[in-house]
């Protein structure tokens, strides 16, 4: 049984990090009511851009402060930084610091999220961390699931709940872990990466318990060990909310769910135009 101090021991060099792309400015003067930060690769710039246009739109949830941000990594040799640059010059949503945007590193890149969130927008009431190819159903999301929580909302943790869950030995498996990295035989509870919210408080918190825990590539096992250092625990949602799958299109179930994976960046748009309608009679 993984036992609360069962992975605790050298931690990641996570503070040695910094920021080349970096946003200070975002919450000066404002207290969002949700900051979205999104899991992107430099050559993603089609579903950024779709993104801006949907569901990740500032303006998206009438009477909402949103903030949006892309998390990223540096590219291997031959990637064009400059494109990158301009992009964030055009559009102020772009964090990245000076770690390798692999595979390997996500656990890096979700905790530069949180380093942000910690240090230039801690008074957000909420923050989600979602990735490029999911569609997240902003208006759901902050309607329904977060305007009904009574404020200050502190220690709030939810998404897919995974419970249970076994490391994966097989080596050919994306989500394989060496029994190096994780001698235990279960995971404590943990969310899918697709999409995660969590109350603003959290992302320091978080950070503080990385400090103490070991280091491992799986970004969102990881947040689940913090929280359990931290005795926190995770809300469970209704399952039809949070989908780590990519739910077949149609306005009426899209209208009642909050994520779907796999998105092409047209679908973004596409879908998110196609909730706007109002005119689907469920």
């Amino acid at each position: 049984e993984n036992e609360k101090s069962g992975n605790k021991a050298t931690p990641a060099p996570t503070q040695s990090f910094t920021f080349i792309i970096n946003e200070e400015e975002k919450c000066k003067g404002r207290t969002p009511f949700l900051v979205l930060l999104i899991s992107t690769r430099a050559a993603e710039l089609q579903h950024r851009r779709a993104i801006r246009q949907s569901w990740g739109s500032e303006a998206a949830v009438p009477g909402a402060d949103v903030v949006r941000l892309f998390m990223l990594g540096l590219e291997a040799k031959g990637a064009d930084g400059d494109l990158l640059l301009r992009e964030s010059e055009q559009y102020h949503d772009i964090i990245q610091q000076d770690f390798l945007d692999t595979y390997n590193n996500l656990t890096l890149k979700t905790l530069m999220g949180m380093r942000w969130v910690a240090s230039y927008c801690s008074g957000t009431r909420f923050a989600m961390k979602t990735d490029s190819d999911v569609f997240v159903n902003t208006m759901l999301l902050i309607e329904k699931l977060l305007r009904p929580l009574p404020p200050p909302t502190q220690n709030y943790f939810t998404g897919h709940l995974m419970k249970g869950h076994k490391p994966i030995r097989n080596k050919a498996s994306k989500w394989h872990i060496s029994e190096e990295e994780f001698p235990h035989n279960r995971y404590h509870p943990f969310c899918s990466g697709t999409g995660y919210i969590f109350s603003g408080d959290l992302a320091a918190k978080i950070v503080n318990a990385s400090l103490m825990i070991k280091y491992i590539h799986l970004e969102d096992v990881y947040v689940g060990f913090c929280l359990n250092a931290m005795g926190v625990e995770i809300v469970s949602s209704p399952y039809s909310l949070f989908n780590i799958y990519k739910v077949q299109f149609s306005p009426c179930v899209y209208n009642k769910i909050i994520t779907s994976h796999h998105m092409q960046p047209h679908e973004h748009i596409h879908y998110w135009e196609k909730l706007q309608e109002k005119k689907h009679t469920c």
